[in-house]
């Protein structure tokens, strides 16, 4: 069994020294047959932790780990089924996995905890608990904790599909929206339903009416939480962040089209009527034509009013970085607390100057951020402001 065990005894009496403003944070992490951990238990303080090692050691199950605390599935978008510690060759699709930590919160300390259920069997339902007691889904946690983040893969979001966008933008929703998760998951469960039901060939109006009626709510909801969003970030982002570009954002698409010339329920009883009339169209196709998932978020450089797909590639993870910014400085000043911030790999990937003022901005937040890195030594402007421990074969070793 891996195991990464770290105790602190002493880090709670210690005076909690911020960077800036009071954030949210975890305090204590525990994990269970979690990715490459078999067991481990970190005891924190509410500032920036940095975990440096070499590549595998165990760095990014750990960031992924944190993004568990929030709703979604996690910044690698996994099935709950790969979560799970596995031996070498070992199936471990049945095998429970459990997250729980101990997180400051504007309001006090509170305990929450997620994993795979064990009662589910093969499905990919989560287990949340709250101070102990079991929560009704994982949109629970949106009341305690939000987080924010950026990884390797999304170095290329602005030149692939519009589904990693649509992702990225729902998840900046997210930490100013809780509701906006079950909007988004309630929208595609009836759409899944309604192909279901033309696939088979159902002619059931009734049935079909209710679920484009769902979709129509949702849907058109959904559309006006991602405009309001891109319409906050453009404020927040006018100036950009230090050496970090100012973004230009927008959420775009036909609902959204909709309600730049119409009231919300105006667009409502266009999108249901749009949706009853390609029922034939949708049946072919096998895929629903129409609706917020199939809208794009749009970004800019603001200066030269250049396509973010048209920017170098650092460039391009700049304007990531500035709008991840932005929206950690919106959070602070309207909830009260700056989200985690998780950054998996990004230090390495700027010059010495953006790294300092990324770095600057994170403490200014008070943020507690997760930054992962193979070089201790770019951290170094952190040093005496955060956490250090180095990762070897999912083991850590504080610094």
């Amino acid at each position: 069994m891996s195991e990464a065990v770290l105790d602190n005894p002493t880090s709670f009496d210690r005076p909690r020294q911020m960077c800036g403003r009071e954030a949210s944070a975890v305090l204590r992490l525990r994990l269970t047959d979690f990715r490459s951990y078999g067991a481990a238990r970190l005891e924190l303080e509410p500032l920036p932790v940095v975990l440096t090692g070499a590549n595998g050691a165990g760095k990014t199950n750990l960031l992924e780990s944190v993004s568990l605390l929030v709703p979604g599935r996690g910044l690698r978008g996994a099935r709950l089924a790969e979560l799970a510690r596995r031996e070498s060759g070992e199936d471990a699709s049945d095998r429970a996995w459990a997250v729980a930590a101990r997180v400051a919160t504007p309001t006090g300390a509170v305990d929450i905890g997620t994993g795979r259920d064990p009662a589910a069997g093969g499905s990919e339902r989560r287990a949340v608990r709250v101070d102990g007691t079991p929560a009704r889904g994982q949109a629970a946690l949106a009341d305690y904790l939000s987080a924010v983040w950026l990884v390797p893969q999304m170095d290329r979001l602005f030149v692939e599909g519009t589904p990693g966008r649509r992702r990225f933008l729902d998840r900046l929703v997210f930490g100013f929206d809780p509701a906006h998760a079950g909007r988004v998951a309630g929208y595609e469960n009836a759409m899944r339903q309604r192909a279901r039901l033309l696939r088979d060939g159902s002619t059931d109006a009734t049935w079909l009416g209710a679920l484009e009626e769902a979709m129509a709510a949702r849907g058109v909801a959904i559309a006006a939480a991602r405009r309001e969003m891109a319409r906050r970030l453009n404020a927040a982002s006018r100036d950009g962040i230090g050496p970090f570009p100012a973004a230009r954002v927008r959420s775009c698409g036909t609902v959204e089209n909709w309600l730049d010339e119409m009231p919300a329920l105006a667009a409502e009883d266009k999108l249901r009527d749009a949706l009853a009339s390609e029922r034939g169209r949708d049946a072919e196709a096998g895929s629903t034509g129409i609706g917020p998932h199939r809208s794009d978020f749009e970004v800019h450089e603001l200066a030269r009013g250049l396509p973010a797909a048209q920017c170098s590639t650092g460039e391009q993870k700049a304007l990531l970085i500035s709008i991840v910014l932005a929206t950690a400085r919106l959070q602070a000043q309207e909830r009260g607390a700056a989200p985690l911030v998780l950054l998996d790999e990004v230090a390495a990937h700027l010059d010495a100057g953006r790294r300092e003022a990324l770095f600057e901005e994170i403490c200014a937040l008070g943020a507690q951020a997760w930054l992962t890195g193979t070089d201790r030594d770019i951290f170094a402007p952190l040093s005496g402001r955060a956490q250090f421990f180095t990762v070897s074969a999912s083991r850590l070793i504080p610094q």
